[in-house]
C-alpha cells in the first residue's frame, strides 16, 4: 500500500500516531523501530535488516543484554533522583516517568522480566530502600554522591558536637541548682520559739536595778551601738543582694532547663508527615486537571499517614491525593488553626500576628492545659486553618 501524500489528513493522522507511545510488544530494541500493529511487527521482523541484528545478538547476547540492563537502569535512577531526590515514591510511579520518553530503553529488553523484579534487585544491590505495601513497591534512593557523604558527615560531626556541648551545658546547670539549692537552705534562718513571761509566785517584786553612767561613758555606749547598727544594716544589705543573686541564678538555671525541654519536645514531635483531619488545605499541583489546581478543601480522611481524601469547598468534589502536592493555608488574624507538626502538634491556637519577612506566625494556644501559651516564630507549614464545620 502506497504511502500517503504530505499534507493529507491521512498523512497528518499517521505523524500523530508515531510521536505518541506504542505497545511494547511491537518494539524492537536491537533496531530500534516501533510498529503499530502486529502486521507491522511481523513484516519487520521478516525483513534483512532485523535478520542482521538477530545475527549480531547472536554472536554475543550477553553483552547486549548487559549493555541495555545497564542504560535502563542508569536512566531509571537518573529520574529517581532528579525528580525525587530521596523521598519514598511508589515505584510505577517513577517508571510512568521514564516511559514518557520515547526513546527509552525498554523493559523486554533488559534482564529483568517484570518491573516488581527490578525493584527487588535495587534493594538487594543496596541502590534503594525497597518496602511492598497495598499499593505496590515503594522505593527511597539512597544518595552515594561523594560530595553527599562528605555534607552528611560534616552535618553529622557538629550535630554531635552540638549534642556533646549541649550534655555539658546540661551537667553544668545541674551542678549550679544544686549548689544554689544547698547555699538557699544554709542561708535560711531557724525559727526561735518565744516563750511567755510566767511569774513563779505572784507576791515576788521586780526589781529593776538601774545605774546611771557617766557622761563619757554615756557617749561610748551611743557610739558603739551606732557602729553596731551600722554593721548590722550593711549585713543584711550584703545578705539580701546575695540572695537575690542566687534566686536570678535558680531564675537562669530553670530557664535552661525549660528551653532544653522544648528541644526535646520538638525533636520528639517532628514529623516528615502532616496532614490531619479537618484542616482547611490548597492542591499545588495540576496532574489531576485545571479543575483541581490550586483548589481549596477539607481534608475528611487521612489514609497511611502519607495521603488523604480531600473535599473541595467550592465544588464538594472529593479527591485522593499524596501530602506533597497539598499545602497549609494561613487564615486570616484571630481565626482559629491547628499546629500540624513541631513541638506543640495537634493543639489548637488563635492566630495573632504574621512576620512575612521569616515567613512565620505567632500564635496563642486555645484549649488544654497550655491554654494561653503564646508561641513565637512558628512557620507557616507547622499550622493550618481549622474548618469552622
Amino acid at each position: 500500500m502506497p504511502k500517503a501524500e504530505v499534507g493529507t489528513p491521512k498523512y497528518l493522522a499517521n505523524k500523530m500516531k508515531a510521536k505518541g507511545l506504542q505497545k511494547l510488544r511491537w518494539y524492537c530494541q536491537m533496531c530500534q523501530k516501533q510498529c503499530r500493529d502486529e502486521n507491522g511487527f511481523k513484516c519487520h521482523t521478516m525483513s534483512e535488516s532485523h535478520q542482521r541484528q538477530l545475527l549480531l545478538f547472536a554472536d554475543n547476547s550477553k553483552k547486549y543484554m548487559d549493555e541495555f540492563s545497564h542504560d535502563f537502569q542508569k536512566e531509571y535512577l537518573q529520574i529517581l533522583r532528579r525528580q525525587f531526590g530521596t523521598k519514598r515514591v511508589n515505584a510505577n510511579r517513577v517508571y510512568q516517568e521514564y516511559i514518557s520518553d520515547r526513546n527509552h530503553i525498554h523493559m523486554n529488553s533488559t534482564r529483568w522480566v517484570t518491573l516488581t523484579g527490578f525493584v527487588k534487585w535495587l534493594g538487594k544491590t543496596g541502590k534503594c530502600i525497597v518496602d511492598e505495601t497495598e499499593k505496590g513497591w515503594f522505593i527511597t534512593y539512597v544518595d552515594r554522591d561523594p560530595d553527599t557523604i562528605a555534607k552528611d558527615e560534616r552535618k553529622n560531626k557538629k550535630r554531635k558536637m552540638d549534642k556533646d556541648d549541649e550534655e555539658r551545658n546540661l551537667e553544668f546547670i545541674e551542678k549550679q541548682v544544686k549548689l544554689a539549692e544547698e547555699k538557699g537552705s544554709h542561708e535560711v534562718p531557724v525559727n526561735s520559739t518565744n516563750s511567755e513571761l510566767i511569774r513563779n509566785n505572784e507576791e515576788d517584786v521586780v526589781k529593776l536595778d538601774l545605774k546611771l553612767l557617766k557622761p563619757k561613758q554615756e557617749i561610748c555606749k551611743s557610739a558603739s551601738l551606732f557602729v553596731n547598727t551600722k554593721i548590722k544594716k550593711e549585713s543584711s544589705v550584703l545578705a539580701t543582694n546575695k540572695t537575690s543573686k542566687l534566686i536570678e541564678q535558680k531564675k537562669t538555671a530553670l530557664d535552661d532547663i525549660m528551653e532544653m525541654e522544648e528541644k526535646n519536645k520538638e525533636k520528639k514531635n517532628r514529623k516528615d508527615y502532616w496532614i490531619c483531619e479537618g484542616i482547611i488545605v490548597k492542591i499545588i499541583t495540576n496532574t489531576l486537571g485545571p479543575q483541581y489546581y490550586k483548589q481549596k478543601g477539607v481534608i475528611i480522611e487521612v489514609i497511611d499517614r502519607y495521603q488523604a481524601i480531600v473535599k473541595l469547598i467550592d465544588t464538594g468534589k472529593k479527591v485522593k491525593i499524596d501530602q506533597e502536592f497539598l499545602e497549609t493555608v494561613i487564615p486570616a488574624l484571630g481565626k482559629l488553626v491547628l499546629i500540624v507538626n513541631g513541638a506543640y502538634r495537634q493543639e489548637i491556637a488563635t492566630l495573632l500576628s504574621l512576620n512575612e519577612s521569616k515567613f512565620s506566625a505567632s500564635l496563642e494556644i486555645e484549649k488544654g492545659p497550655l491554654k494561653g501559651r503564646k508561641l513565637d516564630d512558628i512557620a507557616y507549614e507547622d499550622f493550618s486553618k481549622l474548618s469552622e464545620s
